[in-house]
């Protein structure tokens, strides 16, 4: 593929879907790194998905930048294992602060746990806190890893291997995207990557402490993600488009899901 794969858009993001779609997770990130020039950032909350993806990231020796979030608000459990995987590893994890002014703000105006009064307080703490240090995160970059799958929610079963950003100007890489989470915990196991205790106590989504609570047997996976609100697609902001939707992108233009 042209090492310039980044600056063509959907066409050239689906072309990669396709060729990615028969390989195991390790040739996908594999490939994907040989087939598009420039940075390739991949982000971790230090979850199942991302330990793996980090693992495999390691272990092939590829030449992907590791940058994580830190909103402020984490478990002391996703310290530990912040800690734990760059020693596991030897590598670093470049880490993405929110704005001390936007912060302090937002405290002022809404108090230290404001984001409990209403869905739109909520969203404005996430988009302090994780979508513009996101954006300083991905500057420059022309790609993004996540750690995305499709059975995570019924908001995300339309997850392709690669899609166009066109609001980053990237192509955004799925490879976990066909995978189950029984599958990821048992490879997890056999490969001995270092995860977060919390999945064992029942959190099989982990972000910021205060928003995050174990689900109960027979819930969704991100049932525990703002389990307050109602809204049946929860997310945070890292990847939907401006309506709040998750955004796909088709071989001409966006669409959401």
């Amino acid at each position: 593929m042209n090492p310039g794969i980044h600056a063509a858009g959907p066409d050239s993001a689906a072309a990669l879907a396709a060729t990615l779609a028969p390989l195991a997770p390790a040739e996908r990130l594999r490939t994907a790194r040989a087939a598009i020039g420039g940075r390739l950032v991949l982000t971790t909350s230090f979850g199942l998905e991302d330990q793996v993806l980090t693992h495999l990231v390691a272990g092939a020796g590829l030449a992907i930048t590791l940058a994580t979030l830190d909103t402020g608000r984490l478990h002391p459990e996703t310290y530990a294992l912040w800690c734990e995987t760059e020693t596991r590893y030897g590598l670093r994890i470049a880490a993405f602060y929110p704005r001390h002014d936007a912060i302090e703000g937002y405290v002022l105006e809404h108090g230290i746990d404001g984001f409990y009064a209403s869905i739109t307080a909520r969203k404005a703490c996430c988009g302090i806190r994780k979508v513009e240090p996101l954006g300083r995160a991905l500057a420059g970059a022309a790609g993004w890893i996540t750690g995305l799958r499709a059975d995570q929610s019924a908001a995300r079963e339309a997850t392709p291997f690669a899609e166009w950003d066109a609001g980053r100007g990237l192509i955004k890489l799925n490879p976990l995207a066909d995978w189950s989470r029984p599958a990821l915990l048992a490879f997890a196991e056999r490969e001995g990557v270092p995860l977060n205790p919390l999945h064992a106590q029942g959190f099989p989504s982990i972000g910021c402490a205060p928003c995050t609570r174990a689900v109960q047997p027979g819930e969704p996976e991100r049932a525990g993600r703002w389990w307050w609100e109602n809204e049946a697609a929860k997310e945070c902001g890292l990847h939907v488009g401006p309506d709040g939707r998750l955004v796909r992108a088709t071989r001409r233009e966006e669409v959401p899901a």
